[in-house]
């Protein structure tokens, strides 16, 4: 069983995204389980057509310790167990509680063991500063994390800050498979986001291009691969899911420092001493530096992981 957390600023298309990949995980015939980490708990809504489902923290606050598995599992397209976290009241309580109660439930009741889940996708909400948004990319949880950005600058600030709390939680340890990029179709952002991707050396494992094809399936509630399966888009999530099906290649989060980040968002471009990766080397280090010392005042990075 392989377990990714796929992060990335709100609005930037990761639950369709995630719905894709696990609708075309299921066509090749693989168990998957997904797991919405969102309060608005909208992430399998494609998978199981629209139809209602009971948020896990919404059924533990009803139930208790009478909460069973079934009661917080739905089957969605092709076999896809979906599963959605929630939140609580807007202004009430903590965002990432749902995602805590629902991973402790999930757990204890048996989940993995009872379905047996090939792949396990974690869609979780990225730019909130909560701990309980952390929970998912803990070890135990995740075998590796996938990033989703445009080339929007808020996404790819969002992006590093999540590479940022990435680092805090596992130092040495390599966990981050690579980012899928989901076109705007605006200008040069695809060159932005290459040049983010070169400067922490993390590579890109799709480029989802920007379509109508994604509108029309979404107001029937189904995912693309299943309204349009012989489509462009369609085939770039099989391929995408033949990358992920595989233990990928994992990296070191090496996010850009709170400097560096500011130099990128104004437009200097930074670049990693080349490094062969491997087990047993180091990160690459960013070495380019400043034309000119900066007179701006610096963005803090806030780090959505540092509060656990």
């Amino acid at each position: 069983m392989i377990k990714i957390a796929v992060y990335g600023k709100g609005g930037i298309g990761k639950s369709t995204t995630v719905s894709n990949v696990a609708a075309a995980l299921a066509e090749k015939g693989l168990a998957v389980m997904q797991i919405g980490c969102d309060p608005k708990a909208d992430s399998t809504i494609q998978l199981r057509h629209g139809r209602e489902m009971h948020t896990v923290l919404d059924l533990y606050n009803e139930k208790k310790q009478d909460l069973k598995l079934e009661d917080m599992t739905t089957t969605g397209y092709q076999g896809v167990i979906c599963v959605e976290a929630g939140g609580p009241t807007p202004g009430l309580g903590c965002a990432g509680r749902g995602i805590i109660t629902a991973l402790e439930k999930l757990k204890e009741t048996g989940a993995y063991e009872i379905y047996k889940p090939d792949i396990v996708l974690y869609d979780v909400l990225g730019d909130v500063v909560c701990g309980g948004f952390a929970v998912p990319v803990r070890k135990q949880y995740a075998d590796a994390v996938v990033l989703v950005t445009s080339g929007e600058s808020m996404s790819i600030y969002a992006a590093n800050n999540i590479l940022c709390g990435i680092k805090n939680l596992n130092p040495q340890g390599r966990q981050i498979a690579g980012i899928i990029y989901n076109s705007r179709g605006v200008g040069d952002d695809r060159k932005y986001v290459e040049d983010f991707t070169n400067a922490v050396n993390l590579p890109i494992l799709a480029e989802i291009p920007r379509s109508n094809l994604f509108t029309q399936a979404e107001k029937e509630a189904m995912t693309l691969v299943e309204k349009s399966p012989k489509s462009a888009e369609a085939n770039i999530f099989l391929e995408l899911a033949q990358k992920l099906q595989t233990q990928p290649v994992l990296y070191a989060a090496a996010p850009l420092s709170e400097e560096q980040m500011e130099l990128f968002m104004r437009g200097e471009r930074l670049s990693h001493t080349t490094t062969t990766i491997s087990k047993h080397t180091s990160a690459p280090v960013i070495t380019a530096v400043p034309a000119q010392p900066s007179a701006t005042k610096k963005r803090a990075l806030s780090d959505p992981f540092s509060r656990v």
